[in-house]
């Protein structure tokens, strides 16, 4: 009986460890952000998605399978209640080439559609992606009147997580100071384009 006990106290402490461990890869990985990409300074002149002229525009690109769109989503929702009309909101989801029509999924497009005042677009091999340098799942841009880059960058607090972000309140400071300079925050996402066989 006496000699089981130090097995156990030995068992008990690489129990832990293991525990700890997982625990801090689960960490590493909620809070490591995505590449940023290098979004263009002013809307690019070849994009398909059309800019609402007469007010700032802002543009999510999203992996509709990345487990991270929803908070994504979830925090867009809470930005187009507090700017009502000032801001044009528009939600791409990227699609790889060869993928079925329902590959988007209904999941991203019905919860994007259901935010008041947003546009939803598919992103076929996520052409318009690459025209926004793009990488990274969740990565959203606001482009002021004049087409200009002011914000690019994550409005979640890690990888799906919601709650308070510098992202969000960069884009809401903005609303109430145009005259900001830009600003970044890091993304927290899957990787926007992938092969249709494959999800994140």
């Amino acid at each position: 009986m006496t000699g089981s006990r130090p097995l156990a106290g030995v068992l008990a402490v690489l129990w832990c460890a293991v525990v700890a461990t997982g625990f801090g890869m689960m960490l590493d990985f909620d809070f490591t952000p995505g590449d940023p990409g290098s979004p263009p300074t002013v809307w690019p002149v070849d994009s398909a998605i059309p800019r609402q002229p007469g007010r700032s525009n802002l543009l999510m690109i999203l992996h509709p399978h990345c487990p991270c769109s929803r908070s994504s989503l979830d925090e867009l929702e809470k930005i187009a209640a507090r700017t009502g009309d000032l801001l044009g909101l528009q939600v791409l989801l990227v699609s790889p080439v060869g993928a079925g029509a329902d590959w988007a999924g209904d999941e991203s497009r019905l919860r994007a559609l259901s935010i008041p005042g947003v546009a939803v677009f598919d992103d076929i091999d996520g052409v318009e992606a690459g025209r926004f340098n793009i990488i990274t799942s969740g990565h959203t841009l606001l482009y002021d009147a004049a087409g200009t880059l002011r914000f690019s960058g994550g409005i979640t607090p890690s990888r799906g997580h919601q709650g308070d972000n510098a992202g969000s309140r960069a884009i809401l400071s903005f609303v109430d100071n145009p005259s900001m300079n830009q600003l970044t925050t890091p993304v927290f996402g899957c990787l926007v384009k992938v092969p249709p066989t494959c999800t994140p």
